[in-house]
């Protein structure tokens, strides 16, 4: 039996926009690079740390719901 599942994207373009906050600042406050902060950014990643989610919610102030979204296939 096959199950169709959707799936989890991030939102957090928009959580920075809405907050003023750029990539760089971000990454800084979080802990992590550039580069992998872009990757969940822009949805290039298949799964991200609690510890990371937690970060980038206190930052920006946010709860996970903020900045993910779940789409139906």
């Amino acid at each position: 039996m096959v199950f169709d599942m959707g799936k989890i994207v991030l939102k957090l373009d928009v959580m920075m926009a809405e907050r003023h906050v750029s990539l760089g600042e971000l990454a800084e406050k979080v802990g992590i690079s550039n580069v992998n902060l872009s990757k969940i950014k822009n949805n290039k990643v298949s799964a991200i740390r609690f510890s990371t989610l937690a970060a980038i919610c206190e930052t920006l102030a946010c709860t996970p719901g903020d900045i993910l979204k779940y789409l139906e296939d």
